[in-house]
């Protein structure tokens, strides 16, 4: 669009014609489906129903679906966003889903739903994580068992072994096995979480 004023004229996209031109991000429907559970809710007359966002693939009424870490199966009998029934939900909607025969107390806050037949997710007896200390009192060595938030769960983890101190910009190792971390440093660490926790590789399954 064109704007003419007296201190001179002005030419280029307005905001609505540069905001028409962003295109939107592509939702990865093509992967395994993923669903952290938020809550999981026991409606009367319905039954269960665990709510959470779509992170990756799709959730239609019908499918199989696997909670991990728990390993417990069952069919999706419904799916509702906003109180309106889907045909499917996709990255990013944030849905509630009936489940059949599965009770309240078997499912809980930070349990992962996936596909029981397409690359469902499982629990980690450990994982090695890249590990930034930011701002910590102290130093930190083997045994150290904080909390750690990894999607919707939330379950202490045990450094068990730190293997090695990296260079944060370049991810070049500068340390092998240190005895300890402290603020401003990065390490690759292997951890173990206290009670069974689902968690993937960043470049699998984001977050």
């Amino acid at each position: 669009g064109k704007v003419e004023r007296k201190e001179g004229n002005a030419d280029g996209k307005t905001l609505i014609e540069a905001l028409d031109a962003i295109l939107p991000p592509s939702r990865p429907t093509d992967k395994a489906l993923r669903l952290p559970l938020q809550d999981v809710y026991k409606i009367g007359g319905i039954g269960t129903v665990p709510v959470g966002r779509v992170e990756t693939g799709v959730l239609k009424p019908g499918c199989l679906v696997v909670f991990a870490p728990a390993n417990i199966t069952t069919e999706v009998k419904s799916v509702e966003m906003h109180h309106e029934a889907l045909t499917e939900a996709v990255p990013g909607d944030n849905v509630g889903f009936n489940v059949k025969n599965v009770s309240v107390k078997e499912l809980r806050r930070g349990y992962v739903a996936g596909d029981s037949k397409a690359n469902p997710p499982k629990g980690a007896a450990d994982f090695t994580a890249q590990v930034i200390v930011l701002n910590h009192p102290g130093q930190i060595a083997n045994g150290y068992t904080p909390v750690l938030d990894c999607h919707t769960a939330h379950i202490a983890c045990k450094f068990a072994e730190i293997k090695e101190k990296v260079d944060r910009r370049s991810g070049k190792t500068t340390e092998e096995c240190p005895k300890f971390i402290k603020s401003g440093d990065a390490a690759i660490v292997n951890l173990v979480p206290s009670k069974p926790l689902c968690v993937e590789s960043f470049s699998e399954f984001p977050p």
